[in-house]
């Protein structure tokens, strides 16, 4: 079962606590920004990789492979593990992990401990549902919407402003200056998350799931794995085929254990909501497009002119070009902000993979010069950018705060799925219509224009997927568009058109201000919380139709639990709660 033990984020107006630092968000988005630099860190090199280490091309990819694996593996477990032990711990934990991982990579040239090592650095990818998490814990709710969209594209702008960075370092300088910068990044990340960010008192009760996390590592590793690999391995091979059926079943006793459960690493009941699958599956549509301007853009610039069709920049003027893809991802949050507060986060995500699909199909025609990849990435890097800021909105509205961490760890889980689907057939596409050349495999246009194909067809189902996502109440995402007074009064009447309302009364019939009044659910947990207002008034909103409970309680007054039930419809409830007459010393 799980619940929460501190209902109320910190510094929320209505605790009475002192608000996080006005440095919160900056610090925490870099942190995502960090950790996502690992996704791309070696992409300006990957060429030479088996030259790098003395081996075999189809060895040196596991460098790429180790980290994107573990990444998935590390995301909801890290996410579940900061519900229960502390979202700031743990984010501490990621990034140390990731120190670690750094500098045994950049002590060695031998395959295997770079694999070591980058499975490490993989490991930090929990880091970004953690900073999500800490986020709607200690944020005001007008500040919230845009926080949470720049820690969101912060995968997306990590990843666009490495390659730049990475490929001045690999062509200036020794490629392991690349991990120890990074190491370097990394403490500088952990200085600031400790003098920065407090710890959140949101806490989820129960036990880590150890079984279901061994269970749901050892599917990932077996679906994720011939995705990645099955280009080399055939994929109709046996071994290809033998770990697709092997992730199934794996999968399958995992969920079924998982509902089992009574203290689940993923609450699969509530990722079947239609507002968290949609999402999910929207977000591994989010993750393919993303990707493909990653792979395809970088190589079609760097390509000599001498093939007829390459623009012949170098490695550092290519990385530039596509930097803009990041940037304007980052820049993106604040319009993100704006428009959800009124349209909702549904419509951004919407709008997003319309321009995204407006990028990619420009795209099909706009590869005959370095300015039209610069545009390009532009156009991708604004609509990418609204759909990731979306995403956290879309799931956070949908869940427990105690679930934060674990269900925004799905969710990066699930674009990280799109990723390395995207890899694996992006690399297989162009590795198949290459051209020969004295024994070097060239990609050709037809590859690139088959990719963008791809991504635009990933992003009309991803259209399709939000197009089912339900109409979000306002009690939905109040906490992220309530920027006055005013707005929140109306907000509370709004809530209460769809929950439970009444007021807090004493024995003798007396309003109770400032009453804690707590909603739980059939399962024990909690669906809602507030404070009753000086006329003892309280309003509610119910997630679903159900039965529920209402407890109170107030200084001076013993605790009182109402058991009351909701239709779901947009009718109120009127429930008044009598506090018993008995008093209690605080």
């Amino acid at each position: 079962m799980t619940r929460t033990t501190n209902e109320q984020p910190i510094g929320r107006a209505d605790t009475g606590t002192p608000g996080p630092s006005g440095a919160l968000v900056p610090v925490l988005a870099f942190a995502g920004i960090v950790v996502a630099v690992m996704q791309t860190l070696l992409v300006p090199v990957i060429k030479d990789l088996p030259q790098l280490l003395g081996t075999e091309p189809s060895n040196a990819t596991w460098v790429l492979t180790s980290t994107l694996l573990s990444g998935a593996v590390a995301t909801p477990i890290m996410g579940r593990l900061g519900d229960l032990y502390g979202k700031r711990r743990m984010l501490i934990a990621s990034l140390s992990v990731m120190v670690v991982g750094a500098l045994i990579s950049a002590f060695t040239s031998a395959l295997l401990p770079m694999i070591v090592g980058r499975t490490l650095q993989g490991f930090a990818m929990g880091a970004i549902p953690l900073g999500i998490g800490l986020m709607r814990d200690m944020l005001p709710r007008e500040k919230l919407g845009s926080a949470m969209a720049l820690m969101s594209s912060s995968i997306g702008v990590g990843g666009g402003l490495a390659l730049p960075a990475a490929a001045l370092v690999a062509q200036h300088s020794n490629w392991h200056a690349l991990f120890y910068g990074a190491a370097g990044l990394g403490v500088l990340s952990i200085a600031l998350t400790l003098l920065v960010v407090p710890e959140s008192k949101v806490r989820a009760e129960g036990t880590f799931d150890g079984l279901g996390a061994l269970g749901l590592s050892a599917g990932l590793v077996l679906f994720l794995l011939p995705i990645t690999k099955g280009s080399d391995w055939g994929w109709t091979s046996a071994i290809t085929l033998g770990m697709f059926a092997g992730s199934a079943a794996v999968l399958l006793l995992w969920g079924v254990y998982e509902l089992r459960s009574k203290a689940p690493l993923v609450d699969l009941r509530t990722t079947a909501r239609p507002a968290v699958l949609f999402t999910n599956l929207a977000s591994i549509m989010v993750g393919v497009s993303f990707y493909v301007v990653s792979l395809v853009l970088p190589q079609l610039l760097q390509l000599p002119k001498a093939t007829g069709y390459g623009l012949g920049q170098s490695m550092v003027v290519a990385g530039l070009l596509v930097a803009p893809l990041g940037l304007t991802m980052m820049f993106t949050a604040p319009v993100y902000a704006r428009l959800s507060a009124k349209y909702g986060p549904k419509t951004t995500l919407i709008l997003g993979m319309l321009i995204i699909a407006i990028g990619y199909g420009a795209g099909l025609g706009l590869m005959s010069a370095a300015w039209q990849s610069l545009v390009i990435a532009v156009v991708l890097g604004a609509g990418i950018g609204l759909a990731y800021s979306s995403l956290p909105a879309l799931i956070i509205g949908a869940v427990p705060a105690s679930e934060t961490g674990a269900a925004n760890g799905l969710n990066t889980l699930m674009r990280s799925i799109g990723t390395s689907v995207s890899s694996a057939v992006i690399g297989m596409v162009l590795a198949n219509t290459a051209n020969n050349v004295g024994g070097v495999a060239i990609p050709t246009m037809h590859g690139f224009r088959v990719s963008f194909l791809i991504a635009t067809a990933a992003v009309a189902v991803g259209l399709l997927l939000a197009l089912f996502l339900p109409k979000q109440r306002p009690a939905a995402h109040t906490q992220l568009r309530a920027s006055s007074e005013e707005d929140a009064n109306l907000e509370r009447a709004e809530e209460a058109l769809r929950g439970f309302r009444g007021r807090v009364l004493d024995a003798g019939g007396t309003p109770v201000a400032r009453a804690k009044v707590t909603l739980i659910d059939r399962r024990g947990r909690q669906a809602g919380a507030t404070l009753s207002a000086d006329d003892g008034s309280y309003a509610l909103a119910v997630p679903a139709q159900g039965a529920y409970v209402l407890a109170a309680r107030a200084d001076g007054h013993a605790p009182l639990a109402s058991s009351a039930t909701h239709t779901g419809d947009d009718s109120p409830v009127d429930l008044d709660l009598s506090l018993p007459g008995e008093t209690v010393t605080a």
